[in-house]
Formats: C-alpha cells, sequence, structure tokens
C-alpha cells in the first residue's frame, strides 16, 4: 500500500502531467469537463477534476489538495479513496444534473468536499481526532464558506457547494456500522 505523502504526490503529479499535456495539446483535454445534461459526457464527472484552466487555477487546486487530503489521510487510506470517490462522483453528478450550462473544470468540487468531510466527521464520528481536525479547519479554513455562494461568473460555485454537500454525505456514509468497519480494518 502507498504511503500517506506519495498518494498525495501522486494525485498532484497527475494533476500537473494532465495541466502540462493539456498546454501542449493547446487546450484538447478541456472538452472533458462536465458539461450538464449532455447525456454524452455524463462519464466527465470522473475526468474534470483532472483538468484546469489555468496555471493559477491548479496551483490552487493543488494547495487546497495537499491540506484536504493529509488531513483525510490522518484518518485512514480507506476512508479518502472511499470519500474521494464519493465526493466525485457526487459532486459531479450533481453538476450535471442541476449546473449552469458552462464547462465545469478542476478540482474544487473534490477539495471542498474534503473540506466539510474534516468538519462533518466530527458530528458523526465524535473522536478526538476528528474534533480536532474539524476544530482547526473551522479557525484555519472557515472563510471557505464564501466559495459555495455564487461570484465569479468563471467560477463553478456549483462544483463547490455540490462537493462540500457531497463531503457532508461521505462523512455520513462513512460512520454508517458495517461501512466504518470495514474502512477501519
Amino acid at each position: 500500500m502507498f504511503h500517506k505523502i506519495e498518494i498525495i504526490a501522486l494525485l498532484c503529479g497527475a494533476m500537473i502531467a494532465v495541466h502540462v499535456f493539456n498546454g501542449l495539446a493547446n487546450g484538447a483535454l478541456f472538452q472533458f469537463g462536465i458539461y450538464p445534461r449532455d447525456t454524452d459526457r455524463l462519464f466527465h464527472v470522473v475526468t474534470a477534476p483532472w483538468i484546469h484552466g489555468s496555471l493559477g487555477h491548479l496551483f490552487n487546486n493543488l494547495a487546497g489538495m495537499i491540506v484536504f487530503s493529509w488531513l483525510c489521510l490522518i484518518r485512514s487510506v480507506r476512508l479518502y479513496v472511499f470519500s474521494s470517490v464519493v465526493i466525485v462522483l457526487v459532486c459531479g453528478l450533481l453538476v450535471w444534473l442541476f449546473g449552469r450550462e458552462a464547462n465545469h473544470i478542476g478540482a474544487s468540487g473534490w477539495i471542498f468536499g474534503l473540506w466539510s468531510l474534516s468538519i462533518a466527521l466530527a458530528w458523526f464520528d465524535r473522536r478526538l481526532v476528528n474534533i480536532l481536525i474539524a476544530v482547526l479547519v473551522i479557525l484555519f479554513y472557515g472563510g471557505m464558506v464564501v466559495g459555495i455562494l455564487p461570484q465569479d461568473s468563471d467560477v463553478s460555485f456549483e462544483s463547490h457547494l455540490f462537493g462540500a454537500l457531497a463531503g457532508i454525505l461521505a462523512a455520513w456514509l462513512s460512520n454508517i456500522p458495517a461501512i466504518k468497519k470495514r474502512l477501519r480494518e
């Protein structure tokens, strides 16, 4: 099994590689973003998080990915993988269903999901580690709540909002006894 730092490095390296390739391909990968209600592109819910519109967009998402992935990985790799799958799929599907007509790209939905997971786990699984992480996240990253509101037409607030909701769902699901047991094995 990968060590926790290797998992984060692998994910961030993959996002950087995709961005470099997309730049070399003159933006050819932008077509793999989420286009709401386009049935031919439904599978893009799993490709969109890997594609970023600019270097600034990529670096902002890499910073959040590193912090919130690490906070989730403190608990377990299984919880991280389970939560990431739930967040990416649920967020992507909700953006596909309810998002405004635009090309939704980037990992911010995943990041907002890990952010809300960090807080919601304290509610659903009241272990000391979860409470301490939630307090730290609220103190240092509580301002992210503003990101779920529409502000800039070039930013997918839908991904932020639905990612945050998906993170809460992942926290709740991870506390169902049968799932909780599997995630801690």
